[in-house]
């Protein structure tokens, strides 16, 4: 579904070079669910922007559903962003003069979508969500894990093989953050592959796979366990 392949990311001013990735490798297999965890300015920001077509990388290789990305062009990389990939963000990045409805509308009227098919992706997305009775609601009327499902229908509505989500339960307190992840881990359960940032541990040990960013390069933790006890052992042997 999603393969990076020593993807590097430079960038560039007169004065200074930083390597936001460094010779990242990670693959994601269809139907996944994915957390990727690490400090701050570790480069999960620039993986996630990368992975969805918001952002080019310097050198490697990415393979997206199958498909070499690096020499699409910037109309051709939103197609294929826009009919393959939705995004879940921290802050909702719902327009706040546009009701819910309207605001999962937006994204299905760039791809030409004829209006009843829209209506019919919204309204089902709005009640996978538990908001069907809201669709009218702006997002100011509603709280923030509300919104949050909202953002998530919007996602939903373009039926993406690809979720993205960006510290999803960032500005949501707990209870409303457990119902979010539940809501997620149901869209994956149906089949959607999600690759989801976050810094809660708690709710990256929901994930079935998880991914540490550290300095530009990913180190997958679900195998890390046992690559320190072999270390481990091995060091024992060598001192005995």
């Amino acid at each position: 579904m999603l393969d990076m392949r020593q993807v590097t990311k430079v960038y560039r001013t007169e004065l200074v070079e930083t390597h936001a990735l460094r010779a990242l490798d990670l693959r994601v297999r269809e139907g996944e669910f994915v957390a990727v965890t690490g400090p701050s300015g570790s480069g999960k920001t620039t993986f996630l922007n990368i992975a969805g077509l918001l952002e080019t990388f310097s050198s490697g290789t990415y393979l997206l559903d199958g498909q070499d990305v690096s020499g699409l062009s910037d109309d051709a990389r939103s197609k294929l962003r826009n009919h393959k990939i939705g995004f879940i963000f921290q802050s909702f990045n719902l327009i706040p003069d546009l009701n819910l409805f309207d605001n999962c509308d937006v994204p299905l009227r760039y791809r030409g979508m004829a209006a009843a098919e829209r209506k019919r992706r919204i309204e089902e997305a709005l009640g996978q969500v538990g908001l069907a009775s809201r669709m009218k609601h702006f997002p100011a009327e509603l709280s923030g894990g509300q919104q949050q499902r909202a953002a998530i229908a919007r996602a939903l509505a373009g039926s993406p093989r690809l979720l993205l989500a960006d510290e999803p339960t960032g500005n949501l307190d707990s209870q409303m953050a457990r119902g979010v992840l539940e809501l997620l881990e149901d869209i994956n359960a149906s089949g959607t592959t999600i690759v989801m940032v976050t810094h809660d541990p708690e709710l990256a040990a929901r994930a079935q796979r998880n991914v540490h960013i550290v300095d530009g390069m990913a180190t997958d933790v679900s195998v890390e366990p046992s690559l320190t006890r072999l270390a481990s052992a091995a060091l024992a042997d060598a001192q005995g």
